[in-house]
């Protein structure tokens, strides 16, 4: 790994992403816990899915910010950098 893999920006964004993931999951928790009928399991297990969604694409950014800084310590320039955009998309799609 680099020195500074992420950009304050790059931190600032993961770090928001995260904070309202985490609070997708509180949600879920209070659902889980007052649920009555089968609708309360239905809205806890879409709002699982979405933080879960949430967290892969959390997770494919923190990957990109790697690639990408990864790419600048390469002896080709072009070449690396094409190369980690090209994974990013990847992992992007497939993730």
């Amino acid at each position: 790994m680099a020195d500074a893999p992420l950009t304050d920006a790059q931190k600032k964004d993961l770090m928001n992403r995260l904070a309202r993931i985490e609070g997708q999951l509180r949600g879920v928790q209070k659902l889980i816990s007052i649920a009555q009928e089968p609708s309360d399991c239905d809205a806890a297990a879409q709002q699982m899915a979405a933080a879960s969604k949430a967290l892969n694409r959390c997770f494919i950014q923190l990957l990109s910010a790697e690639l990408r800084t990864e790419s600048t310590s390469s002896s080709t320039l072009e070449q690396a950098q094409a190369s980690a955009e090209h994974l990013a998309k990847m992992l992007d799609k497939y993730l």
